[in-house]
């Protein structure tokens, strides 16, 4: 008889494959850096994954699941439960400094760190992700998908997306 895992180690590396899972929309963030993947609990049932919306009705949540569902069963870990969990509602202060590289790298801005909620009442400036310049303007208060805001440089002219602050 083998011995039962250790629990600790077994929710590290849950943890760390649910959190390799892509997000759809931005493939080049994984759901950890944006800070959608909330807990991993391992508990006599099997593993419990919890994950929170980067908005209310995000339609990429239900395939985040999916692949979380798939990527633990492919380790051998047994089919999960993941949960959608509403509240707190998610904040882009969750997200890490690699995702907001990223998103820098992937040409969208990132929100601003420490901006979060806070930003809803104060004015935004967001550098190009092109050229770094800070002479930007909002656009669109929807971008390519609801989450980002479309902007636009002053100084190179080009269009971009704007990871919005919430």
């Amino acid at each position: 008889m083998n011995p039962s895992p250790d629990p600790a180690a077994l929710r590290e590396t849950a943890w760390r494959i649910a959190g390799a899972v892509a997000d759809p929309e931005i493939p080049v963030l994984t759901i950890a850096d944006l800070g959608v993947l909330r807990d991993v609990r391992v508990n006599d049932t099997g593993i419990e994954v919890d994950i929170t919306p980067t908005y209310c009705g995000c339609p990429a949540m239900t395939t985040i699941a999916l692949e979380i569902e798939i990527a633990l069963e492919k380790a051998g870990l047994g089919r999960p439960t993941v949960k959608t969990v509403l509240s707190p509602a998610w904040t882009t202060d969750w997200m890490t400094d690699a995702g907001r590289a990223k998103l820098k790298d992937y040409g969208i801005a990132p929100p601003q760190k420490g901006a979060g909620r806070r930003a809803l009442f104060g004015v935004e400036h967001v550098a190009c992700p092109q050229c770094g310049a800070t002479d930007t303007a909002a656009i669109a208060e929807f971008g390519s998908t609801a989450c980002k805001a479309l902007w636009r440089c002053n100084a190179c002219r080009e269009p971009f997306d704007y990871f919005k602050c919430h």
